[in-house]
């Protein structure tokens, strides 16, 4: 299971709540470990996940007829099932069905609640909860759900959830671990690929392609891509052009992809034989600030002291003009999770916590620089989801 369940009772318990939803992409995959294609495609199909307190009934999975093969081939910790929503599929009547088939025909034969909403009201009103405070998160509610959910249910409290399961979802389990250690590891073998054909006249778009396809082959899902040559690496979201390489050029790597549902987000620093003294220096710093990240980061401490402490390592060891509004943020099934390493963030960090630790660096007219590193914090300190040090590749 990649849910922190404890974790989410507790959160629950403290708010007063019975139940919650989860409504998105990625809180429904978190809690229920089904992956509802249509949910990561496209905004507005609606599937969720209800979650009762633990003393208080079995969680459901309610989704569209649609999906259903889906469920019966990722078999979910969450095994009840209510589906929506007309879907035709036929059967073989002389075939012999394998146990994901004879699982779906099973699915398919559930009563069809008509509508995600109608489904939703049902698991609430069966499972006894229609006096309850519920939590629910509305970011992937329809418009209008939420107030007809207190329409059907005026005893009830509906109350906001998204900030309890993004709290549920800092704290990583060692599971949940795993796949971003491999999800790291997988971008930075994607990025030695892409500067094995770094040489003069390669483009951004090449080594963007080298950057995917090593991507794709490790088991991975490409997600984010900003790769840039010379000026255009000073560009924050660059997109990789035909802009070819030049010898001198810095290269930005600010990439990252999906491994079994879990991101990556790092970044590296390339240079097309040797940089200049200035862009060696400025690196050095921002190097030094993730360094000192490492040394400091520990349970209990702010994560706006994280931030003091790295942008004042940063302007001390040579770029005195450093600025940035965080220094990073936490990582996991969405690419922000909590903490943000901010100046004004009033979050404590945590045994378990999974934080992306970066100091760019964007100066329009010469180049972008950047490091940034996964790491894991345990109770003595953090474990480097690296097998890179963040040092400045010559090429």
């Amino acid at each position: 299971m990649l849910l922190n369940a404890d974790r989410l009772s507790r959160l629950m318990a403290s708010a007063g709540l019975q139940a919650v939803i989860a409504t998105t992409a990625e809180n429904v995959t978190y809690s229920s470990g089904f992956w509802a294609l249509t949910q990561w495609v496209r905004r507005g199909p609606q599937t969720y996940v209800f979650w009762p307190a633990p003393e208080l009934g079995e969680p459901a999975i309610i989704t569209g007829t649609s999906m259903l093969d889906l469920v019966a081939d990722q078999k979910p910790w969450v095994s009840r099932v209510r589906r929506y929503g007309a879907f035709v599929i036929e059967q073989d009547e002389m075939a012999e069905l394998d146990a994901i088939d004879r699982h779906q025909a099973e699915l398919y034969a559930l009563p069809d609640e008509k509508t995600a909403l109608a489904a939703l009201c049902n698991a609430i009103r069966e499972g006894g909860f229609g006096a309850a405070r519920i939590g629910v998160e509305e970011l992937g509610l329809t418009p209008g759900y939420m107030a007809a959910l207190r329409e059907a249910f005026p005893a009830a409290q509906f109350l906001p959830a998204d900030t309890i399961f993004r709290q549920c979802r800092a704290v990583k389990t060692e599971a949940e671990i795993a796949r971003l250690r491999r999800s790291a590891a997988v971008a930075e073998q994607s990025i030695a690929s892409a500067l094995d054909i770094a040489r003069e006249g390669a483009t951004e778009r090449d080594l963007a392609l080298a950057f995917h396809e090593r991507t794709v082959r490790e088991g991975g899902f490409p997600v984010l891509g900003c790769i840039g040559f010379g000026r255009r690496s000073a560009m924050t979201n660059v997109q990789p052009s035909d802009r070819p390489l030049r010898r001198g050029d810095i290269i930005r790597f600010d990439v990252g992809g999906r491994y079994d549902h879990y991101r990556s987000d790092i970044a590296r620093i390339a240079v097309l034989g040797e940089p200049s003294v200035k862009a060696a220096a400025y690196h050095r710093a921002l190097h030094a600030g993730v360094r000192h990240a490492y040394e400091i980061l520990k349970p209990g401490l702010a994560a706006r002291d994280l931030f003091d402490a790295v942008v004042e390592t940063v302007r001390r060891e040579g770029l005195p003009h450093y600025r940035r509004t965080h220094v990073g943020h936490g990582i996991g099934m969405d690419g922000y999770d909590a903490p943000d390493l901010g100046p004004s963030s009033n979050e404590i960090i945590e045994e378990g916590m999974v934080l992306c630790v970066e100091t760019p660096y964007y100066e329009l007219g010469a180049w972008g620089l950047q490091v940034e590193d996964m790491v894991v914090v345990r109770a003595d300190g953090v474990e480097s989801l690296m097998q890179t040090d963040g040092s400045m590749v010559l090429l």
